[in-house]
């Protein structure tokens, strides 16, 4: 067993902040989990687990334990000609894991691909881009009951799956933690989603008319590449906040100062863009230290210098939020899990 102290957790999250942990390891199976979460020693400190470090801001070093999850591994069981479930260790990296199981020629998750982060933490916010979310392929999850330590599973259910919301971001938030995936994938007769953003348009300017599921995620990550910055060049955790839904009166009320704003009506509640808010506000490109909102995408923080603390960006975020809520009386609500 493996554990080091006060360790950098610069290179465990996509924003790039320096914090600490007291404790630090890297786990690589289920035994090796159990044996750390028995040993007494740790059991008198706070949890904290990490996958990608892509929905993470350390706005402080963290006094306890810290546990990278890094369990590797995919299978697959055909179910008929037309079905096959796909299981996916916890620590496989997102992206990957969508491009496998395009090479196999499985459809369902190519409207994800190019979201950051690893397949454990996709259930927990119900990860979700361009017409299509986790809940619609989901079958289920095995989880490690942190109380217990015995394995159980969750079905789709039991996640209880809301707008970037799940059953481990409420009630069961720091009960469980994530093993696996399965979902359950197309072999050929596959749904083509189209309608959602830029897709069609950028397949027009790839030519192609009758588009497969390959095609898909080449222009999904044509359309992300365009506007949302690289990690890997400029710290950030994608879109930093929730699109916001209110009530429909509410909505007509505000339509009326703003006719222009963009909506998206869904039964009672209509969804307002996040990202028309913030650049209405004038923050789009807006740079305060060493913390911007993105040129291209206003949705999104950056660690500008590479040199912002967690809360430069926490700070910056919160005068987004209060200037959109001063202009539009909508209150934005972050996305990203602030530690």
């Amino acid at each position: 067993m493996n554990i080091q102290e006060n360790y950098s957790l610069k290179n465990y999250n996509t924003f790039g902040v320096e914090a600490s942990a007291k404790y630090f390891s890297e786990v690589k199976s289920l035994d090796q989990l159990t044996q750390i979460l028995r040993n007494t020693s740790v059991q008198k400190f706070d949890l904290l687990f990490l996958g990608g470090g892509s929905n993470i801001l350390f706005t402080q070093d963290f006094n306890g334990v810290v546990l990278q999850l890094n369990l590797k591994g995919v299978s697959e069981r055909i179910l008929n000609d037309n079905e096959v479930l796909v299981t996916s260790q916890a620590g496989e990296n997102w992206h990957e894991f969508v491009q496998f199981c395009l090479n196999k020629n499985y459809g369902g998750l190519e409207n994800l691909s190019l979201i950051p982060g690893n397949v454990g933490t996709s259930p927990m916010q119900n990860i979700g881009a361009y017409g299509t979310e986790i809940k619609d392929t989901f079958v289920s999850c095995k989880v490690l009951n942190l109380e217990t330590l015995n394995v159980e599973e969750f079905d789709h259910e039991h996640c209880r799956f809301g707008y970037r919301e799940s059953i481990f971001k409420r009630e069961g938030k720091g009960k469980y933690v994530i093993l696996e995936v399965t979902f359950k994938l197309t072999r050929k007769d596959h749904v083509i989603k189209t309608e959602y953003g830029a897709i069609k348009a950028e397949l027009n300017n790839l030519g192609i008319e009758n588009p497969t599921i390959q095609d898909i995620s080449k222009a999904v990550i044509n359309i992300r590449q365009s506007k949302l910055p690289d990690p890997k060049l400029i710290g950030n955790a994608g879109s930093f906040f929730k699109n916001p839904s209110i009530p429909i009166k509410e909505f007509l009320e505000v339509q009326t100062k703003y006719p222009q704003m963009p909506n998206y009506p869904n039964g009672e509640v209509v969804k307002i863009p996040a990202g028309w808010l913030i650049e209405q506000c004038g923050w789009k490109g807006k740079q305060m230290g060493n913390v911007a909102s993105h040129e291209l995408q206003a949705l999104v923080l950056v660690n500008k210098t590479g040199f912002a603390t967690g809360k430069e960006v926490f700070d910056f975020s919160t005068k987004i939020i209060e200037s959109v809520t001063e202009k539009f009386g909508i209150d934005l609500e972050r996305e990203v899990n602030v530690i």
